[in-house]
């Protein structure tokens, strides 16, 4: 029989009488990873919350070592050896590498002053195990996002917690970080650790997770071991229903040219070219590192830049992002949490920010009735999963949160539409329901241009599919020709014909 390091018992929780968690059971074993899944909402990040002292259960009770627990703080739960990663980074960005790593606990002399020559040793042994190489002094703001989620791993791991949390850990890296993070936590159970993973990435699931639990709507479904299941069944588990088809791309015909982009350059990218037609989806790949991110931003007018951009025929300057927004073209960033949303404010105030123009009346003031009729129909439309319009967004499941991103950008009626991983963290149901916007968008004549780390994803949903590598388009597919070994191959800068 396994060994239960924590068991969590008929637990509840209620946020103003609503039930978001009914009864549920949760072990987890001892030197084992536990895949905890279930569609955004479904009770999962609110169960860690819990776990951690974030949030104080309404019923229910708590085990670890077989000794009930009662975390107030995450402080006490950090003490008792659980360390959670978060799916949204919670670092300090105009700090250091290693300030991060060990803030809060810095090692001090006898006279209290700081031993940075130790934190930055010690962090460089935590950055060393994940195959990080970057320098501990480096600020955390200059490095990308996925490199800033390997960041806080490395923190976790300098806790050396008996039990570890990791909320969507690879959300953003690539494939071959991904491998890396996966022979860290072979490491870590071989040494006795114990893993929840919480992933929406079921490929993932089966590739390094010995059980599975299954929420659905805060409650519990089952908990099985890994061999017992299949993606199917793990999806009908999670939704409810059967979920035919994953990637439900259509056939339109395309219209005419609407970006063209010739010979554009800057610090990150090269001498790039391509085109965008209407009604297509234009999908970018490539390993982190190539600045597919960096060329959106800067045809969204966050970078300067020299080459042409052309729309709907006609030689553009795009200088701003205001720009960008009032010529059609809107931009959902990959870092909802620091660029695409404002937690703080509710529901409504961010879908509306960026089209508050469309709300004014004739002296200026906001015309509220048609702003909450516009935030209602979005909310109504992506499957928003919210109290109201008044709920605060930082209340929202991740998902929840990056579909407000979307609407927050589809409200100003763009006529190109850039998605930046625009399924990250986000599970199987609610994927889907992505997906079938982008085709109903693409099939009223818009234009969208997807930068995803998935391939599957991309070849997927794209009609066509530009390549990156350092800063410059390898290649370019039509879906039809596109596969996920060519895609691989041209990310690495290799030829496809000759493989050199």
């Amino acid at each position: 029989m396994k060994d239960a390091v924590v068991s969590m018992k008929h637990i509840t929780k209620e946020f103003s009488g609503v039930k978001v968690l009914k009864d549920v059971n949760l072990n987890i074993y001892k030197g084992s990873v536990m895949a905890l899944v279930g569609e955004n909402g479904a009770g999962k990040s609110t169960l860690m919350k819990i776990l951690t002292g974030v949030y104080l259960k309404t019923e229910g009770e708590i085990y670890l070592n077989n000794k009930p627990v009662n975390f107030t703080d995450t402080r006490s739960s950090q003490n008792a050896g659980i360390a959670f990663i978060h799916q949204e980074l919670n670092l300090v960005r105009d700090l250091s590498i290693g300030e991060n790593i060990f803030i809060g606990r810095e090692p001090v002399s006898g006279n209290g002053r700081i031993l940075w020559n130790k934190i930055y040793e010690n962090s460089k042994y935590w950055l060393n195990k994940i195959g990080l190489k970057e320098d501990p002094r480096e600020l955390v703001r200059n490095l990308s996002v996925g490199k800033q989620q390997l960041i806080e791993i490395a923190k976790a791991l300098s806790l050396d917690a008996k039990i570890i949390i990791m909320d969507e850990p690879t959300g953003a890296l690539t494939p071959a970080e991904s491998e890396k993070l996966f022979s860290v936590i072979k490491d870590l159970k071989n040494n006795g650790k114990s893993i929840i993973y919480i992933s929406h990435r079921l490929q993932e699931i089966f590739q390094i997770c010995d059980d599975v639990t299954i929420l659905r709507d805060g409650e519990l479904i089952d908990e099985r071991p890994i061999e017992e299941l299949n993606e199917d069944k793990i999806i009908e588990m999670m939704v409810g229903r059967k979920l035919n088809e994953q990637y439900p791309r259509i056939e339109t015909t395309v219209g005419k040219e609407i970006l063209k982009v010739e010979h554009l350059s800057n610090q990150f990218v090269k001498d790039i070219s391509f085109e965008l037609r209407q009604k297509e989806t234009l999908g970018v790949a490539g390993l982190m590192g190539s600045f597919r991110t960096e060329l959106m931003r800067t045809i969204y007018g966050i970078y300067p830049y020299t080459g042409k951009i052309y729309l709907d025929g006609s030689k553009t300057e795009i200088r701003s992002p205001k720009d960008a927004l009032n010529k059609g073209i809107a931009y959902v960033t990959e870092d909802r949490k620091n660029n695409g949303i404002i937690g703080g404010m509710n529901v409504m105030e961010n879908i509306t920010l960026s089209a508050l123009k469309k709300f004014r009346g004739p002296l200026g003031w906001i015309n509220n009735d048609k702003e909450k009729s516009s935030a209602d129909k979005y909310i109504k439309d992506m499957s928003i999963k919210t109290s109201g319009i008044n709920q605060l967004l930082k209340y929202l499941s991740g998902g929840n949160q990056q579909k407000v991103s979307i609407a927050k950008n589809l409200i100003t009626e763009p006529k190109i539409l850039i998605l930046d991983e625009p399924t990250r963290g986000v599970d199987v149901g609610a994927r889907k329901e992505i997906y079938n916007l982008i085709n109903k968008f693409k099939s009223e004549g818009m234009s969208i241009i997807v930068i995803s780390s998935d391939i599957p994803e991309i070849l997927g949903i794209c009609d066509r599919i530009i390549v990156m590598h350092e800063g410059g388009i390898s290649g370019s597919l039509e879906q039809k020709d596109a596969d996920q070994e060519t895609i691989m191959t041209l990310a690495v800068g290799k030829d496809v014909h000759n493989n050199e």
